[in-house]
This record gives C-alpha cells, sequence and structure tokens, in this order.
C-alpha cells in the first residue's frame, strides 16, 4: 500500500494555452464585478442583466432595456438619424463621435420614442452610457425635449431612464443650457396635467442629475445606482468631512427622501404599468 502511495505520479496544474483561450468565443461568458462570478453571457441577458448570485444590476444597452418594457412590435423612434456637430472645434471630438457611433449602432446617447407597455401609450426615452458615457450634448438635450413635446401633444405619460456622466464637455456652455430647456419642457408638460416617471440608473450623476432626472412625478431607481452632482472626493475636500459609505447611492437617497422608491430590475414593468393604470 505504502509502495503504491510513493510511485503514483504528481499532478500538476496547468495553464490554459493561448490557443485554447482563443477557442473560447468572445463574449461567452460574464464575470460580475461586485461577487467576481462567472457566468454565461446568454443566461444573464435572460435574467435581464441581473446577477443571479448577488442581484448586481449590470448596464444594459438603450435597445435592451426598451425590449423588456415596451410591448412587442409597438415601438416608433423619434428622432434617430439626428447627428451631433463640433460647433467649438474641441480637438478630436468629431473622430470620437464617430467612433462611438461604429462602436454601438447609435448616434447619439438616448433613444426615444413611443409605444405601449401592457397596452398603456406612452412616451419614452432610454439614456445609454456607452456613447460618451451617456453625457448631454445639444442633441441629447434636443431629443429629449421633443420627446417630452410629443407626450404633451398626444396627452401620454412620458418615461425616462438616465444613465449619464453630466453634461458633455466638448460643447461647452451649450451643453449647459440643455439642463433650462430640458427642464423648460418638463414644466410645460406639468403645467398641462401630463405624467413624467424618472428612473435614475447607473450612474446618474452631473447635470442630468441636477436637471430632468430629478423632476419626476415619481422619481425612481435601481439597487445600488451611483446617483449625485458632484463627485465624493471634491464634497469631502469642500465640506471637510468624511462622508457615509453609503453616500450617493440609491438607497442613500431614498433614506434621505430624495427618491420614491428603489425598484429591482426584474419589478420594473409591473411597477412603471401600476403607476401608467392609476393614471389612466
Amino acid at each position: 500500500m505504502l509502495r503504491d502511495f510513493f510511485s503514483k505520479k504528481k499532478k500538476y496544474a496547468t495553464i490554459p494555452s493561448e490557443r485554447a483561450k482563443q477557442e473560447v468565443p468572445e463574449g461567452l461568458m460574464t464575470k460580475c464585478p461586485s461577487c467576481r462570478t462567472i457566468m454565461y453571457t446568454k443566461e444573464l441577458k435572460k435574467n435581464l442583466y441581473v446577477c443571479s448570485s448577488c442581484g448586481h444590476h449590470h448596464r444594459m444597452t438603450a435597445y435592451e432595456r426598451i425590449e423588456s418594457l415596451i410591448d412587442q412590435g409597438t415601438f416608433e423612434e423619434f428622432d434617430k438619424d439626428m447627428i451631433a456637430k463640433d460647433p467649438l472645434n474641441f480637438p478630436t471630438y468629431e473622430e470620437k463621435l464617430e467612433q462611438d457611433r461604429k462602436k454601438t449602432d447609435l448616434n447619439e446617447a438616448v433613444v426615444t420614442g413611443r409605444g405601449t407597455m401592457n397596452g398603456y401609450n406612452t412616451v419614452i426615452g432610454v439614456m445609454d452610457a456607452r456613447f460618451r458615457m451617456g453625457s448631454m450634448g445639444s442633441v441629447v438635450g434636443e431629443k429629449i425635449t421633443r420627446a417630452i413635446e410629443r407626450a404633451i401633444e398626444t396627452k401620454e405619460p412620458f418615461i425616462l431612464f438616465s444613465a449619464s456622466g453630466g453634461a458633455r464637455m466638448q460643447e461647452g456652455v451649450l451643453s449647459l443650457m440643455q439642463m433650462a430647456k430640458t427642464s423648460a419642457a418638463l414644466q410645460k408638460l406639468d403645467r398641462e396635467g401630463g405624467l413624467f416617471i424618472s428612473i435614475m440608473t447607473h450612474p446618474t450623476t452631473g447635470g442630468v442629475s441636477a436637471s430632468f432626472a430629478s423632476l419626476g412625478d415619481y422619481n425612481f431607481a435601481e439597487p445600488k445606482a451611483l446617483i449625485g452632482f458632484a463627485g465624493r472626493r471634491i464634497i469631502e475636500q469642500t465640506i471637510r468631512q468624511e462622508l457615509p459609505e453609503d453616500f450617493q447611492t440609491a438607497e442613500f437617497l431614498l433614506k434621505h427622501g430624495q427618491l420614491d422608491r428603489v425598484v429591482h430590475r426584474q419589478d420594473m414593468k409591473d411597477t412603471l404599468v401600476k403607476v401608467l393604470s392609476m393614471h389612466q
């Protein structure tokens, strides 16, 4: 027995060769940034990009989110071909816009349109953080404003999913003007008795959080979404105090009365349909 034990060959772990790595199709697996669980991307998509192990909400593209909410075959997109120019002749801005168009198959950082949600007519806008980090330039502000105006014309509710790094620096003051323009359009919607539901996703920051994203009749957010205006470090340096660990999260804002509800993505459609039915 001892002879058999010592005669066994030692086994060593092997590192997969480069060829073996290349044989695994790109995008087949996804690692959760929160719990580090590795899962099939196809399964993650079926679960609306929510980690089944820890509940982490991965980012969705604008069209994936619309597909998860709007009744099949009812979505009509607005202003799809509207594209940004370079009004300030900012270095390499046009090249970066073109790169993002090719990478995302989007012309801008927001998709707007109308459709039905469980039969309820609605105008919807969804920001996509893959395009210039969802920053708000002239086109983003114009598309959102036009969507609001159509909601006023058709007397339909307006739903907007925000995901943004803030105003787009390459367009300077023209970008900052979109904060006032979208807010004025929402005030008009309110005067006409229209309904605006704002949903903040990760991240919603800067000029977007300081304007239309916070002006909803209902302000919802996804779990653990980063929501705020200035960065954590800047605020701590300004007030000379250490901020709470969960500062600028959706849960912190809910606790302090700045949100109406934190809604899990798998409950989002049911929640929105309930609100739409109440205001029908």
